[in-house]
């Protein structure tokens, strides 16, 4: 913003003060004042809170309901809930999943691929579960590296890259975790997806972690990722849409009245 020049008028009792002569506003009179339409936007979204309501019901009890399928489509909705940026709605259903989950986890994770082992691993750290990085020796050769074979596996290598940025300081095997998949995924992104769509996933991820991004834009750009996804859900992608659209609005109402 350029420097405000500072000149002197008088007033009425011939008094000499300063006054400052401020650029005008980036914003202009966008938020000062909503127009018709955006208000009637909001009055719309006001009367959809019902819906909103009845679609988060919906999803508590497919949240509860999904613990008797299979681990990997419980985990797969409680990434994809919080990544559409709808995890407060959800914290005890989430909490009590991850809890039976982490309860079982040193018995049970043995038994799953990458895909499912990374996903939880990385789901567990977030919510503050110390589950042993360990896990990922299975996932090594006689050599102590990572099967090369595992590059064949698009979704378990980027599993594994976005768990290993959850770890902490020593834990060596994550740190290997991130260069083995780091030169895979480039390599897949530049030379073997033939989907435009996975390669776009793989592309950002390697421009930014998930555990790096803002989670509020991170949401924002999920929402066209998940509805692109044959096997997405459509109460969550409904609700998903609705709760970060009347919270844009939100946002916009207060904006607008701190410029007044």
């Amino acid at each position: 913003m350029s420097t405000a020049q500072v000149s002197q008028v008088s007033d009425k009792s011939g008094e000499m003060r300063r006054t400052a002569d401020f650029p005008p506003s980036i914003w202009g009179d966008r938020f000062i004042n909503l127009s018709s339409e955006q208000a009637k936007v909001i009055h719309d979204h006001a009367s959809q809170l019902q819906e909103i309501e009845e679609l988060k019901e919906q999803m508590r009890k497919e949240l509860l309901g999904v613990v008797n399928n299979s681990l990997t489509q419980q985990l797969n909705l409680i990434d994809s809930i919080e990544r559409l940026g709808v995890g407060h709605h959800f914290e005890a259903e989430i909490r009590q999943g991850l809890q039976m989950l982490c309860n079982a986890y040193d018995d049970d994770a043995h038994e799953y691929d990458l895909y499912t082992v990374a996903l939880s691993f990385r789901l567990l750290r977030q919510h503050g579960h110390h589950v042993s990085c360990d896990i990922f020796n299975k996932f090594k050769d006689d050599k102590g590296n990572f099967k090369e074979s595992l590059a064949s596996d698009v979704s378990g290598t980027l599993s594994l890259y976005e768990a290993a940025y959850v770890g902490v300081h020593g834990e060596d095997i994550l740190e290997e975790a991130i260069a083995f998949t780091t030169d895979h995924l480039q390599s897949m992104a530049t030379h073997h997806l033939t989907s435009p769509h996975l390669a776009a996933q793989v592309l950002h991820a390697l421009r930014k972690p998930l555990h790096k991004c803002v989670p509020r834009i991170e949401a924002r750009r999920y929402i066209s990722v998940y509805q692109d996804e044959a096997s997405h859900n459509q109460a969550l992608l409904k609700l998903a849409k609705l709760d970060f659209n009347l919270l844009q609005l939100l946002h916009k109402k207060e904006i607008s009245q701190l410029c007044r």
